[in-house]
């Protein structure tokens, strides 16, 4: 809000209302400061490594299924056969609008259908939010949805549009083949 705007809506408080704030906030003291957690030491340049395998893992216990690998960016050759219209976008989902509650579902309902009809690429449009800078939420938080574990098994990786397909403001994600054993 502009400097002008805030003297425009600025009004003082009344008696009464000065009064109902006095004794609201009667009792309200600051929040204690949060204690500093001290720094991990150093790693050892000769430490061993952290045990991955024995029974200690869980994942490699027989018979368990492995997580599928977590999705990485899309590698640029794809990229720019996306760009140039080499491959195909098969799907597009505009999030604008949307509050985070409503875009998750909409986001993994849509790409569950998308991997059943065997779409391989798709767009997710999240906007580029109001101030460059930081970016709209979604534009902060679809990635971290896209790299979460329960859409692991429908996302291979994703990566910023190209110019004429959103830019900054739209992901290219590709999707995973649907399991044929299933």
């Amino acid at each position: 809000m502009s400097e002008e705007n805030s003297r425009r809506y600025a009004r003082r408080l009344s008696q009464a209302e000065a009064e109902l704030w006095t004794v609201a906030t009667a009792d309200v003291r600051p929040a204690r400061a949060r204690p500093k957690r001290p720094a991990p030491p150093p790693a050892a340049e000769n430490a061993a490594p952290l045990a991955t395998s024995g029974p200690s893992a869980v994942c490699d216990r027989p018979g368990a299924p492995k997580p599928p690998p977590r999705p990485i960016d899309i590698d640029p050759r794809t990229f720019v056969k996306i760009k140039r219209g080499r491959i195909e976008v098969d799907a597009k989902l505009d999030l604008h609008g949307l509050r985070q509650a409503e875009a998750q579902r909409s986001l993994t309902a849509f790409l569950r259908r998308c991997q059943a009809n065997g779409a391989r690429i798709a767009i997710i449009v999240t906007g580029k939010g109001l101030t460059r800078d930081e970016g709209g939420v979604l534009r902060r938080v679809v990635p971290m949805w896209l790299e979460a574990p329960n859409l692991r098994d429908l996302v291979v990786g994703f990566g910023e549009a190209a110019r004429h397909h959103g830019g900054e403001g739209a992901l290219y994600v590709r999707i995973r083949r649907a399991d044929r054993g299933r």
